[in-house]
């Protein structure tokens, strides 16, 4: 029977799958929505599904290919074990599957096992490293508590921000009136808005709150440097820990990259894969460990 590995890497704003055969060719890849185990893990559960029918959609296969499928996710809210017992249990139709925080998906794609460490910028943001076995987690604790280098904490305190500029305790900037013209500048939108906004939604803000820290305006420039020391607090403290490589992951990244101190620049290394490789590196590690151990069994058992 041909069997297959897919990857799959989810966060609060997608949720992104890449399959691969046994040989390590690349078939296809998908994308569908947040996936945030901790948030939604029905939401989870669907979209989990949806980019891997789409993958394999993608690849010119067969949906029923599903169950000869090792499937590695990482996902948002993973660290926490319920859920992922929860999502397990709901996601049969796979060969076998194994779950990790997207922070570690990350890491073993960045540094194919190897000693370092990385830093998520992205909806939420997190860091981890290993170095000689030993694991170092920062942040990531969610947005309610954590996440300060986010995109979702970004977008949030834009609009916090600005409905103190409306109230007068503020100073009035250009992102400040750009976004309360969004909303007719009736705060109550802003309040009916966040009542049942997402993470994702939430972090549609980020792409503009960067386009006006780069024109000097002083409420984009607070807000980013604010992620951005956020960004060298789980920097320093995973360096602090050993780590003498970090790779910065997600879709804040790359813009909040000039933002960081020079003194960083000779740590910071360019990841050697990215999540979804790694999310199928630790499917095929997981799926060596099960017939190293039936193998085991069966010798015992004779």
């Amino acid at each position: 029977m041909t069997e297959f590995f897919i990857g799959i890497d989810g966060g609060g704003s997608s949720c992104r799958a890449r399959l691969r055969d046994m040989e390590g060719n690349l078939l296809g890849e998908g994308c569908s929505g947040p996936a945030n185990i901790h948030l939604d893990l029905d939401l989870a559960k669907e979209s989990v599904r949806a980019a891997s029918r789409a993958a394999v959609r993608a690849a010119g296969l067969d949906e029923r290919i599903l169950h000869s499928v090792h499937a590695g996710l990482g996902l948002a809210g993973a660290g926490l074990k319920s859920p992922c017992e929860q999502l397990r249990a709901g996601l049969s139709s796979f060969a076998s599957t194994v779950v990790a925080t997207d922070a570690y998906i990350a890491w073993l794609g960045a540094h194919q096992g190897g000693n370092g460490g990385i830093v998520i910028l992205g909806t939420g943001s997190s860091g981890l490293a290993i170095v000689d076995g030993r694991r170092i987690d920062v942040a990531g604790w969610g947005a309610e508590i954590s996440d300060e280098a986010g995109g979702q904490r970004m977008g949030r305190e834009a609009l916090r921000r600005t409905l103190w500029t409306f109230d007068g305790r503020a100073q009035r900037t250009k992102l400040s009136d750009l976004i309360l013209d969004r909303y007719r500048r009736d705060p109550s939108r802003i309040v009916s808005f966040a009542a049942s906004a997402t993470p994702a939604q939430y972090a549609e803000l980020a792409p503009l709150v960067f386009e006006y820290a780069s024109r000097k305006d002083p409420m984009g420039v607070e807000l980013v440097q604010e992620a951005a020391d956020a960004a060298v607090c789980i920097i320093d403290r995973l360096i602090a820990g050993g780590a003498s490589a970090i790779s910065l992951i997600g879709g804040l990244a790359e813009p909040l990259r000039p933002w960081l101190p020079s003194r960083l620049r000779s740590i910071l290394s360019a990841p050697q894969s990215d999540p979804l490789d790694g999310a199928i590196l630790m499917a095929r590690q997981d799926c060596k460990s099960r017939r190293e151990s039936q193998e085991t069994q069966r010798s015992s058992a004779a």
